[in-house]
């Protein structure tokens, strides 16, 4: 029993920082975010999806990161499938496992420090729906 509780846990371990690794930076973000409010099974376009509509950078380098390092590490961990032409991502076989981080922040957007809020369109709106229907 004590064998298959450390294997789990070691698993375990491994899937969190798998999620951590996957919400660490802000094309990813983007992306994630836009995935989970599109249609289970509908695709976004990218690099439009991956972009911070309060920090817009330049397409055609985010194109290029998202081609040569984001979407292959989000493919690794299966969190989000890709194809190149057009460029578009979806939803991976894993995608719940990053999607309920989300889904928790959102939720919990009014518990959330403004140094984490203000100035992220998203948090800023979920928190204004929490205050407006209480």
């Amino acid at each position: 029993m004590v064998g298959v509780r450390f294997d789990n846990g070691e698993r375990v371990i491994e899937r969190w920082d798998e999620v951590f690794k996957a919400v660490s930076t802000e094309p990813r973000r983007q992306l994630l975010v836009s995935l989970l409010d599109a249609e289970p099974n509908a695709s976004v376009p990218l690099p439009e999806a991956a972009i911070n509509p309060n920090v817009p950078v330049e397409p055609e380098r985010l194109r290029t990161e998202l081609f040569h390092a984001h979407l292959p590490m989000l493919t690794r961990l299966e969190f989000v499938e890709w194809e190149r032409d057009p460029l578009r991502a979806s939803r991976g076989p894993r995608f719940e496992e990053v999607a309920v981080v989300f889904e928790s922040l959102h939720a919990m957007s009014d518990q959330i420090p403004d140094s984490l809020v203000i100035g992220c369109q998203r948090l800023e709106a979920e928190r204004q729906d929490v205050h407006s229907d209480g």
